[in-house]
């Protein structure tokens, strides 16, 4: 069990809300599809969990950033479906940026360390 754990990553705060927005860019889906959706865009590394990913979807619906109706899913079960609204592709697009951000800071830090380690 503890070995379980200590393969686990774990995400930055928003983070969340960064991959979730990604996900509905291609299009309305439900809680699982998009759970799916990023586990098998990151190469089956990132595994949201459901107690994670609902209230995320719900608190990304209260921001308004996404919508969401109930339809009938591939497997003929009702299911809600997320999609991106107009203030949530402006999120994205602020969300992306500030990952950019955070990804050359962290680039910026390790490789401070590896010069500082090299001489």
């Amino acid at each position: 069990m503890k070995k379980r754990y200590q393969s686990r990553i774990e995400l930055l705060q928003g983070t969340l809300d960064l991959l979730i927005l990604q996900s509905l860019i291609w299009g309305p889906q439900h809680g699982y599809a998009i759970s799916r959706n990023i586990r098998s865009q990151s190469g089956q590394i990132l595994h949201v969990d459901t107690g994670s990913l609902y209230p995320a979807l719900h608190r990304l619906e209260k921001q308004k950033w996404i919508a969401s109706d109930w339809k009938i899913s591939e497997n003929n079960q009702r299911a809600k479906y997320y999609r991106l609204t107009s203030a949530g592709r402006k999120q994205l697009a602020t969300e992306r940026s500030r990952w950019d951000q955070i990804c050359a800071a962290v680039a910026g830090v390790l490789a401070a360390s590896k010069r500082r380690t090299a001489s």
